[in-house]
């Protein structure tokens, strides 16, 4: 194994069983048809599980809104970009040739994903107790607070909030189509509230924008039906 992913793996700490998993994570579309898109789709949801378990321990007062809107903070991209530069990701990444010039190694879309992509591979290898561990540790050091609620809304925690506070089930959203070149790639993502029959459609430069895009775009429409 190269020197990098040993030395990332001591960060993490946790040697893989299956190395290649920790390679697929780290691997984005422009380099590889075996990239870590479908690692990342699951490391999204572990990484909002072990949140949601830290913030119910953590903020035992507050009720399930505003832990919602916490979370949010949490696992937002700037905060993941953050994480995954401190453990050492961005040296770690593998990106095509023109994602490397255009500075995809910085890009803080592309290091969030790698960072939920590694999420996913971590629970694949070892199972959910050891990718929980993990969140804590990465989260250790981040200030964690109920005042953190008083942050400014995005649209996807935004529709999160209005269909909780109706009992109702939450978003599902789904890539429709990707378009471009590997490196300006634009993703136009699906927003479908099952129980009201409405899907509304974004795009962004990324699965994260794209998924913002329609969820504002679903938000429009049901402040146009409940104005209140």
């Amino acid at each position: 194994m190269p020197p990098v992913l040993l030395a990332l793996q001591e960060r993490l700490q946790h040697e893989f069983s299956d190395p290649q998993l920790l390679v697929q994570a780290l691997t984005h579309r422009s380099f590889s048809a075996d990239h870590n898109e479908r690692l990342e789709f699951l490391g999204d949801s572990v990484l909002n599980l072990a949140v949601a378990h830290l913030l119910y321990e953590g903020l035992s007062t507050l009720p399930e809104g505003d832990l919602s809107r916490v979370r949010a903070n949490l696992v937002k991209q700037d905060t993941l970009h953050g994480l995954a530069l401190s453990l050492g990701l961005a040296e770690a990444l593998r990106l095509g040739e023109g994602e490397m010039r255009s500075g995809g190694q910085r890009r803080p879309s592309i290091l969030a994903d790698a960072l939920e992509a590694v999420l996913g591979a971590v629970y694949l290898d070892a199972g959910y107790g050891v990718a929980q561990a993990l969140v804590r540790r990465l989260f250790d050091g981040v200030e964690i607070k109920a005042t953190m609620q008083a942050a400014a809304k995005d649209p996807k925690t935004g529709l999160q909030e209005w269909l909780q506070a109706r009992k109702m089930r939450l978003p599902a959203y789904r890539v429709v189509e990707t378009q471009g070149a590997a490196h300006q790639q634009t993703f136009d993502v699906e927003c479908e509230i099952a129980e009201l029959g409405l899907s509304e459609r974004g795009i962004g430069g990324s699965r994260r924008a794209g998924e913002q895009a329609a969820a504002a775009a679903v938000l429009e429409i049901l402040k146009t039906r409940n104005p209140r």
